[in-house]
């Protein structure tokens, strides 16, 4: 693939739907069934889409924040080209802690005492960064902020206000 540059939010927004979006019958993470569903594997693949993703979403890091938090597995690549583009350090953050080596649910960056900003990929319900977030809280971890590429619109950030966190999404489908 060649290099292209991806200025523009709206650009952007084209890309990813013209690359990403599938129609057909899918169920989601939350049990939901979608007639849309979004490949996000097919952008966090592509090394310069990625990198444009990571640069949108650098605008939309609440000040004050000290660490990044990429939620397994989608978040993961994600988080590292935020980084990147905000110069904040990254932590990956497992869905249970793992029950061997260090025994952590979130690996890289400490986050005991910082304000950390989960990062996700696509957002349907909210469940998974509300489940992290509540598990980085009872670790020390200051949560209140979320940014994730694509929100479906299904009752994510109604779910997340409810819980104490304001879902930045970059866009909204």
């Amino acid at each position: 693939m060649g290099s292209f540059n991806l200025v523009e939010t709206a650009d952007l927004a084209a890309i990813i739907a013209e690359r990403c979006r599938l129609t057909g019958s899918f169920v989601l993470r939350s049990g939901r069934t979608a007639t849309h569903y979004f490949d996000k594997y097919q952008f966090e693949a592509d090394p310069v889409l990625l990198d444009a993703v990571g640069a949108g979403l650098a605008r939309l890091v609440p000040a004050g924040t000290e660490v990044l938090a990429g939620l397994e597995m989608g978040g993961i690549a994600v988080v590292v080209a935020l980084g990147r583009h905000a110069g904040l350090p990254c932590a990956f953050v497992r869905k249970a802690a793992k029950p061997y080596g260090t025994g952590r649910l979130a690996e890289g960056a400490d986050l005991t005492g910082r304000r950390v900003l989960l990062v996700e990929d696509v957002v349907t319900s909210g469940g998974q960064i509300a489940l992290s977030a509540a598990a980085l809280r009872s670790a020390g971890a200051i949560v209140s902020d979320a940014v994730c590429v694509i929100d479906r619109q299904e009752g994510g950030t109604e779910a997340l206000a409810a819980e104490g966190i304001t879902l930045h999404p970059l866009f909204r489908f």
